[in-house]
């Protein structure tokens, strides 16, 4: 599991074995959830609560392309 990023506690990262469509994982203690890189669309998500979600959201707006980037860079052959 590449670690991407890690800010605020949070850490956003990608599965060895991840499938398309593009999108990123993001951990916090015992929370977990799951985002799309096309729009930051929440996908699923267990134990964040909606302020959280939403400052999770934010992160990934501004680091869209550093996310995009290295999604690239690893699946680019799945």
């Amino acid at each position: 599991m590449p670690t991407i990023l890690q800010i605020r506690g949070y850490r956003f990262f990608f599965y060895i074995n991840d499938h398309h469509p593009p999108h990123i994982h993001v951990e916090k203690d015992r929370s977990t959830a799951k985002f799309l890189l096309e729009n930051a669309e929440l996908v699923k998500s267990k134990r964040f609560n909606a302020g959280e979600l939403s400052e999770i959201r934010k992160i990934i707006l501004g680091n869209l392309e550093l996310f995009k980037t290295k999604w690239d860079e690893r699946f680019t052959n799945y």
